[in-house]
């Protein structure tokens, strides 16, 4: 019956994971997998028999406490940040959970594989917590956004990694504890040198790994203690998180080496670079509703920006007064908008968006030449030309959303700085885009309300 029921719960894991691959089905995923995993822990401790059930429900009224109130209090523009935490505590706590293994048993007369599981869950373990916690830190501001490098970092970090493989297998065929918690000490100590020189525009994707990382700790852990739950959800999260990291990477047109170990992008996603001196065209709120009332079709375009003004109610209402007017609404979603992939679908899903109007890369490409505007709010990267005509940009080769073949362009932003990658984007001066410089939320206000006034 144990076996039956835990075979239920990874069902359980797998059907909900599959229905996160739908915004329609992604809240009852979530509620099915979260089911499960429920399942599973009390399963475990009822057939265990060595745990309080008073100590148990503790933890479970105090995590369901923290969890609630996360979800309630911490913004959207946050959430990449409240990922990161998770990833990190997910795999400190396969790290430990694995670690019980040498505090209890007889180190020498462990299996092979069993050792080697260990040392796998507290290395990657060890490494996901606390690089998991610079990337915290570096998207939260608390840590500088831009890559942190000396001269011969790459060389210092793999001279540490080879270290820490021989002293991995030193203390496995040994048997000696102390090695153990050596292997662990410099897993921390390698998590942090190993994303500290990463960009913060690289964040994301960064998290993305890491949260495979966690899922690798977690299966690892389950080896050692025999967890075929545990075993199942975490390759889950370790193969979802590769897949989604692979899909980033691809989506930048950057290998995953090159994300790690170029050092790439700016301070943070507000663009530290300096501002440009060259003539822009720059619109008033009837500037813009003139552009939008005369059109056919629109395609709004949303960035960080969005996420950062909490606009998506405004962008919303805006288009409900277009589609009054009888004019078709789109919304082109690049795979790399926001700071993690799903970011603007989530925010916009918020507002009630319908589904259907939501496009991808490769839907909304094929539309621009006919869509009569293209309302840009708060992207950048992500409609910059240069990755498409500039063969020295440091994007150049990006896919991105080509909103300049659109017959008109009105941007909203507050300021002509750049975005993650720190360079210009030339699509502000050309001929058939207007600025309108503003903060997200007050421009598509005032905006809708010109419109209404036509």
């Amino acid at each position: 019956m144990t076996a039956i029921l835990y075979l239920a719960s990874a069902v359980a894991f797998i059907v909900g994971l599959k229905r996160l691959g739908g915004p329609r089905t992604a809240r009852s995923g979530n509620r099915i997998a979260a089911l499960g995993m429920l399942a599973a822990i009390i399963i475990t401790l009822a057939t265990q028999g060595i745990l309080n059930w008073a100590t148990v429900a503790a933890g479970l009224i105090v995590g369901a406490v923290l969890g609630a109130w996360a979800a309630i209090r911490v913004k959207m523009t946050a959430m990449p940040q409240m990922v990161a935490a998770f990833n990190g505590f997910g795999g400190i706590a396969s790290a430990l959970v694995a670690s019980t293994e040498i505090i209890d048993g007889e180190l020498t007369g462990l299996a092979a594989a069993t050792v080697v599981s260990i040392l796998v869950s507290i290395v990657i373990g060890s490494v996901t917590f606390t690089g998991s916690f610079i990337a915290f830190g570096k998207l939260q501001g608390i840590l500088p956004g831009r890559p942190i490098v000396y001269p011969g970092q790459q060389w210092v970090n793999g001279i540490i990694g080879v270290g820490l493989i021989v002293l991995a297998i030193w203390s496995g065929v040994t048997g000696t504890e102390a090695g153990y918690w050596i292997v662990g000490a410099v897993a921390l100590v390698i998590g942090i040198i190993s994303v500290v020189p990463i960009g913060g525009a690289d964040m994301p994707v960064v998290i993305s790994l890491l949260n495979s990382f966690s899922g690798l700790a977690a299966s690892a852990a389950g080896f050692v203690i025999e967890s075929n739950p545990l075993i199942i959800g975490g390759a889950l999260v370790g193969a979802a998180g590769l897949i989604l990291t692979f899909q980033m990477t691809e989506a930048m047109n950057r290998s995953l080496g090159n994300v790690l170990f170029a050092g790439f992008g700016s301070d943070d996603s507000t663009g530290g670079g300096e501002f440009s001196d060259k003539p822009v065209k720059r619109a008033t709120p009837e500037d813009v509703a003139i552009a939008l009332g005369y059109a056919e079709s629109v395609m709004i375009v949303p960035g960080y920006g969005l996420a950062v003004a909490q606009a998506q109610h405004a962008v919303r209402e805006l288009a409900d007064q277009l589609e009054q007017a009888g004019i078709t609404v789109h919304y082109a979603i690049h795979p790399v908008a926001g700071r993690m992939p799903g970011h603007m679908n989530v925010l916009l899903a918020e507002a009630d968006v319908p589904y259907e109007q939501l496009l991808d890369l490769e839907q909304a490409d094929p539309l621009f030449p006919t869509t009569d505007v293209v309302v840009i709010v708060g992207a950048n990267d992500v409609v910059n030309p240069s990755a498409r005509d500039d063969p020295s940009s440091p994007i150049y080769g990006m896919p991105i959303l080509n909103v300049d073949r659109a017959g008109s362009v009105i941007v909203v932003k507050r300021s002509l700085s750049p975005g993650f990658a720190g360079i210009d984007n030339p699509l502000f001066y050309m001929e058939n885009t207007m600025m309108f410089f503003a903060d997200a939320k007050e421009a598509l206000e005032s905006s809708t309300s010109a419109l209404r006034s036509l």
